[in-house]
């Protein structure tokens, strides 16, 4: 008779022990959100002093977006005026295609979610948990001065969420301020392209103003690898990178703020 009981007390202990582990594993998969992260866009086609087409540079959109994507996260696409996100032809010739410039060729799916983007005006800051601005001349022309992203970039960073920007990305963030008036990039470790990679892709007319100079100019502590060489740095929850070939690296410090 004790062994029995020895033996029913035993199978009842194994048995709570695994309920037990069974429902802290569901607690924590139950806890677990998906995280969402705003992409936001240039709704610019030309360079407003040549005329050329222009928009984003693909591959700083394509490699961050798979690799999030890859990684569970909810991805919405906005632009300030919605529809289409132009894409800069040049980022598309065979010498700029890389892997993930060739999956999104084939990715019907994401080539409609840039024929689609949300309105900026009609994006809910609350909704997301981090921001990500890639480069290309176009948000050097319309982000800068578009009030509802300078809201957006302010709110996230002001609630602690991460503000990623990528290449000429970093554009967008010539015009927000701190809490205290300040521009918020004031003290605070901030990459870009550089005035020599400009120089170099023979560009400085498609921007209306040097990325890397306004930067400094607004009192950032300017930070730069190689050209052409991925570099990307985190100061708290700001997230920046130098060059195209920095998108993922910047995508990666932004999981990882998640």
């Amino acid at each position: 008779m004790k062994t029995i009981t020895k033996i029913l007390l035993c199978t009842w202990s194994f048995f709570t022990t695994i309920t037990g582990h069974a429902q802290q594993s569901n607690t924590k998969k139950s806890d677990m959100k998906q995280k969402k992260v705003l992409f936001v866009l240039s709704s610019t086609d030309k360079i407003k002093t040549t005329g050329q087409p222009t928009g984003t540079w693909i591959e700083e959109f394509a490699s961050p977006y798979y690799y999030l994507q890859a990684k569970g996260v909810d991805i919405t696409i906005a632009t300030p005026e919605g529809g289409i996100a132009p894409i800069d032809p040049k980022s598309q010739q065979p010498g700029y295609v890389t892997p993930s410039v060739k999956k999104f060729n084939e990715d019907k799916a994401a080539r409609e979610k840039l024929n689609r983007t949300k309105k900026l005006a009609d994006i809910r800051p609350e909704d997301y948990d981090a921001v990500f601005y890639p480069g290309g001349h176009g948000p050097t022309w319309d982000l800068p001065e578009n009030k509802i992203s300078i809201s957006i970039i302010e709110t996230f960073y002001a609630k602690g969420k991460p503000v990623a920007l990528v290449c000429h990305g970093p554009a967008a963030l010539v015009n927000t301020k701190a809490a205290n008036g300040d521009p918020l990039i004031k003290g605070k470790k901030v990459a870009g392209f550089t005035n020599s990679e400009e120089q170099a892709g023979q560009t400085t007319t498609a921007v209306p103003f040097s990325l890397e100079d306004r930067l400094k100019e607004l009192g950032a502590l300017y930070q730069k690898g190689a050209d052409w060489q991925p570099f990307a740095i985190a100061d708290g929850k700001l997230l920046t990178g130098q060059n195209p070939a920095s998108a993922e690296p910047v995508a990666e410090l932004l999981f990882k703020a998640l």
